[in-house]
Formats: structure tokens, sequence, C-alpha cells
């Protein structure tokens, strides 16, 4: 019940008060509710290049998609079993106009359920409150809402994002840019998945078929106790979106005990 309560405050909180184009991305990751263990840190170091993109800039002065290198060190904290805290910072770029530049910073708040990778049905709600640099975005703060539901039946993860992102001009304007993730888990290591990765407009007026972004990867994950892994391809399957991007995701545990040490 106290995960719930807090969700829907934030929740309330993000959309209620008075959506730019989604453009750029540092970070292109489906969330299963896994978090870091209590009183853990963890870096995760976001990057995606894309050899093959859009070569308009979504607004005047902005990133331009075609042939740039976005990412992010991403900074956690297991607050609880059931709450994290983390820090984007710097979300950086470069891209072949502007050449490299920093694009701001995000605070991140995630709730889900304990123990997720252990249950069959998962749930929990991130929470991202952004600073952007005038390259990055037209409006200076701007948030995303991503609720997590998921499931994990035998070998097979089927996780679900219904992310809203706004800007905080009203209810009308948020921007409904879903993730949907398919993991097939050869072993306690080596995992592979087909990700889907969409933007569908505002929730008052969504676009066309043609005008929505829509891209599929195709990725591998590893795990070991000292570094996560995840690497994927991804492939643009409407003109609105980039043609071919690579993503690279490294995550570590700074001070996680090991199983055998005395508590």
């Amino acid at each position: 019940m106290r995960i719930r309560s807090y969700v829907l405050v934030v929740f309330v909180g993000a959309v209620a008060i008075p959506s730019a184009a989604r453009a750029q991305t540092d970070e292109i990751q489906v969330y299963d509710g896994g978090l870091a263990p209590k009183g853990v840190f963890n870096l995760t170091l976001h990057n995606n290049y894309t050899p093959d993109g859009i070569k308009t800039p979504e607004f005047p002065g902005a990133v331009v998609s075609h042939g740039s290198l976005n990412g992010v060190p991403e900074w956690a904290y297991g607050v609880s079993s059931w709450f994290e805290l983390g820090l984007y910072l710097p979300l950086y770029s470069r891209d072949e106009t502007m050449g490299w530049g920093i694009d701001g910073a995000k605070l991140r708040t995630l709730f889900a359920v304990p123990n997720a990778a252990q249950r069959r049905f998962v749930y929990g709600a991130n929470f991202e409150f952004s600073y952007n640099a005038k390259r990055w975005d037209t409006k200076r703060f701007t948030s995303e809402v991503r609720p997590i539901i998921g499931w994990h039946l035998s070998s097979v993860d089927v996780i679900f994002n219904p992310i809203f992102d706004t800007s905080y001009d009203g209810l009308k304007n948020l921007e409904f840019v879903p993730s949907t993730r398919v993991a097939y888990n050869a072993s306690p290591v080596w995992a592979v998945a087909v990700e889907e990765y969409a933007d569908y407009g505002t929730v008052s007026a969504l676009e066309p078929r043609e005008s929505q972004a829509h891209q599929l990867f195709v990725v591998v994950d590893r795990s070991s106790p000292k570094l996560d892994v995840e690497a994927g391809i991804g492939f643009g399957l409407t003109s609105a979106t980039d043609g071919l991007t690579l993503k690279l995701i490294l995550s570590h545990d700074f001070n996680k005990p090991r199983p055998n040490s005395a508590h």
C-alpha cells in the first residue's frame, strides 16, 4: 500500500501541472522492475550511436540524429527493497554539425515490487525529472512517467512500459511513447530479446502511422557478478524513425555484499 500511495502522488504531480516532440534519447532500455539492493550504489553507462538516422533537426539548433553519439552515466542507490533513487549526469552527445556538448541532467525515482526477478508478475513505476540544454529540447524542464508491468514465464520475460512524457503543459499534451521487451533466458548468464520503442504522438491527437516512430531492437544480455552487459541493434520501421541505431549498456554494483559474507 505504501508503494501504491507514493506512485499515485508522484504521478499526479508529474502530469497535472502545466510535450515537445520526442527526438534524441540518451537511454534505450525497457525497465523490468529490478532495483539496486538496499544500501548498494550502482553505475550504469548508456551509449547509443546512430549511423543511419534522421538528418534534419527536430527544431532549430537541435542535435541531429544522423551520425550522432548520445549517452549518460546513470548513478543509482538502493534506498529500500522497493525504492531506488537515480541521477543521470551528465547527458552528452556528439553530432556531425555541433560536435560534443552537454545536454542536461535527470533525477529518477523508481518504485517497484521487491525481488521482482523472483516473481511471476512484477509491477512498478519510474518518474524522471529533466533539466534540458537548449540543444536537447525546446523546454527547459520535462518529465517522464513510466509504469512497469511484466511477467516472468519460466524462461521467457514479457515486459511493458506504457510511458508518458510531459512538458508540463497539460494532460492533453502528454506524449505516449511505450516500450516493450520479450526475452528468452538461455541460461542464468545469457539472454536474447526483442524490444520495440515507439512514439505515437500526444494522447489527444495521435499521429498517423507514417508519422509515428517505431524502432525494433535485437538485444543480447550477459550477466556476471562484476559487470552486466546489454548490446543491441535497432531498425526503424517507419520513415519518421532512425534507420539504424546501436546501443550498449554497462552496469556495475560497487558495494554489493558477497552471498557468503556476514551481515
